[in-house]
């Protein structure tokens, strides 16, 4: 929408000339109106607020280049580009602005930042100078605001709010979890009792592995970009949406209580229905939801993340696609069981039973070990080794799993010490690769002993890179100036995409063996498996084949140019100290076929 602004409008033109004289060289002086306006990054505009219809002048193309124009249309689509850190909203800033006006209109000017088509990978993060006039109508009420915005330049617009950590996420627009991690501490803050609180509502896209498997990738992406402008049409004016991980939204709803919740995930569950349109086609998406109250239920971001996450969880089993996190019986049960892992894990580390089983990774060629993955034992007081899935859970909700991934972390460096001729990896959650603690101790062992870096693979499970991505990427690359490697572990289950590992600096690809196992048997997981492993070889990164059974998917995937095999058919992991470390029998029969 485009206008011709009558004389009302004076305030802001001549705003706008008097910084054009000021800004620019003496060619412009005699140019069009249009042409000065669009050289220093400005436009003008005209905002009913009474329709909420913006009408802007005709450079704003020039000046706010969006795909979308609907999302400049009216005042609450372009609060919709406005970032949620804005002290102020800019609709509460402007009419504000009325409480002073005299006839004349009242004077307003501020700044935000606008996010210039969230729903495009070519999103694009701009600081915005607002000054205009606010003009009453007879009753007093704010109807019209005459304004003129401006692009403010780079130097002028930057500014730090947490480091270099970029705050949207590429494919959707909305928010990375630390950005969604820092308003939340906010609102946390910012609580006073007697208070209407807020709610985390947790909405992820179901069976999107399978989508991929057989859609693809970018298909996959395109589905998840969808999904992120449907809820966003759903959205009121004060909700924020972030990324929370590779197929679950989160969405942080203020002013909310338990009833409106409910509504609320009525409302976004409901986005999808009609089916999602994207350049690959018309495609089909189920959400479910889990969402929890603060501070009611949650009093801490960390309590509210994992409350959030046991609702959605719920959902599986709610035939509405929704659960609301509730104390019950079973609950205090669950947290009673967690604790008393807790206290086991916490026993097994002062009594030193925790100890690691070494794993062979053979060639897919010729069967022979070329290195070993070194997976997690604990051993109780009686003797009884307990299985780390029961264990690993647990240890991350109880805050243990850095304790332990540190313990296992000394073991492999002792073993590489005690063995030249061994290359060894390891497997660390996502808690203990963010954790500096952590990556000093690494650092500093890794100094003393420079020889062992080369022979050290560090493995970070796909979902665990791409919960957030861009301070992943950090991480790995100060993991790998010291000379180790790094794994992606389990890959093919966590909805990423081959784009993500240009990026992040990944040495060896290791698909999840969820996809290997029934290899023989699924024409789908032939296909999938074959297409990453080429992908995988067009990058030139190594691949790891898990949870090889048998000989016919063995040589399958040596025929496909697997690089590598680790699974049942070439040795489970023997225990140091209690079996040796020679590989399974059946690895020559694989290396004869």
């Amino acid at each position: 929408m485009s206008l011709d602004f009558k004389p009302s409008f004076q305030p802001a033109a001549k705003l706008s000339a008097a910084r054009s004289q000021a800004a620019k060289p003496a060619p412009l002086q005699n140019a069009a109106p249009r042409d000065i306006l669009s050289s220093i990054g400005e436009t003008v505009y005209d905002w009913n607020i009474v329709s909420d219809e913006i009408a802007w002048g005709p450079n704003v193309a020039d000046v706010l280049p969006v795909g979308d124009r609907a999302s400049l249309a009216t005042g609450r689509a372009y609060a919709g580009l406005v970032t949620w850190d804005s002290a102020l909203s800019r609709r509460e800033a402007i009419l504000r602005a009325t409480e002073t006006d005299e006839g004349n209109g009242a004077l307003y000017h501020l700044e935000y930042d606008l996010l210039l088509d969230p729903d495009s990978r070519n999103s694009r993060l701009v600081r915005i100078e607002d000054t205009g006039r606010c003009f009453a109508g007879p009753d007093g009420k704010p109807v019209r605001a005459h304004g003129a915005v401006r692009v403010l330049p780079p130097a002028a617009a930057s500014r730090s709010t947490h480091g270099d950590a970029i705050r949207f996420d590429a494919l959707t627009g909305a928010l990375t979890r630390n950005e969604l991690t820092a308003c939340i501490n906010r609102l946390f803050s910012e609580a006073r009792p007697g208070q209407q609180g807020f709610a985390l509502l947790l909405l992820a896209v179901d069976d999107l592995a399978a989508f991929n498997r057989k859609h693809g990738y970018e298909a996959g992406d395109a589905l998840i970009a969808a999904a992120a402008k449907r809820l966003r049409e759903r959205m009121r004016a004060n909700d924020i949406l972030a990324r929370y991980t590779g197929n679950r939204f989160a969405l942080l709803l203020q002013n909310c209580d338990s009833e409106q919740l409910a509504a609320a995930a009525t409302r976004f569950l409901d986005a999808p229905k009609a089916g999602i349109e994207t350049a690959q086609g018309s495609f089909k998406a189920q959400l479910r939801a889990g969402g929890v109250c603060a501070p009611q239920h949650a009093r801490s971001t960390q309590q509210l993340y994992q409350h959030a996450e046991e609702a959605i969880d719920a959902a599986r089993q709610q035939t509405g696609r929704f659960a609301a996190y509730a104390p019950s019986i079973a609950a205090n049960h669950e947290r009673l069981r967690n604790q008393a892992i807790g206290e086991h894990i916490l026993e097994a580390l002062n009594q030193r039973q925790i100890s690691i089983a070494l794993q062979p990774i053979v060639s897919a060629r010729s069967g022979k070990p070329v290195f070993y993955e070194a997976l997690l034992r604990i051993r109780t007081s009686e003797g009884r080794t307990v299985s780390p899935a029961s264990i690993i859970p647990v240890a991350e909700k109880t805050g243990l799993i850095t304790l332990l991934d540190q313990r296992v972390l000394e073991l492999v460096l002792d073993q590489l010490a005690a063995d030249p001729s061994l290359t060894l990896s390891v497997n660390i959650s996502g808690i203990t690769a963010q954790d500096p603690a952590w990556l000093d101790a690494l650092r500093s062992r890794l100094s003393l002993q420079p020889g062992l870096a080369s022979r050290l693979i560090v493995e970070i499970t796909e979902t665990c890179a791409i919960g957030d991505i861009d301070v992943m990427r950090e991480r790995i690359s100060l993991m790998r100036e010291t000379g180790l490697r790094i794994a992606m572990d389990d890959f093919g289950a966590g909805y990423s995409s081959f784009r993500n590992l240009r990026g992040l600096g990944i040495d060896l690809l290791k698909i999840d063996g969820a996809f290997v196992q029934n290899l023989a048997r699924s024409p789908d997981d032939r296909f999938f498996v074959r297409t990453l492993i080429e992908l995988a070889g067009h990058l030139q990164i190594p691949v790891v084949a898990e949870w090889v059974e048998n000989l016919e998917t063995a040589t399958l995937l040596a025929d496909w140019g697997v690089d590598y095999c680790q699974g049942a058919w070439f040795g489970m992991g023997r225990e140091l100290g209690h079996e040796t470390l020679a590989p399974s029998t059946h690895a020559s029969e694989s290396a004869a076929a």
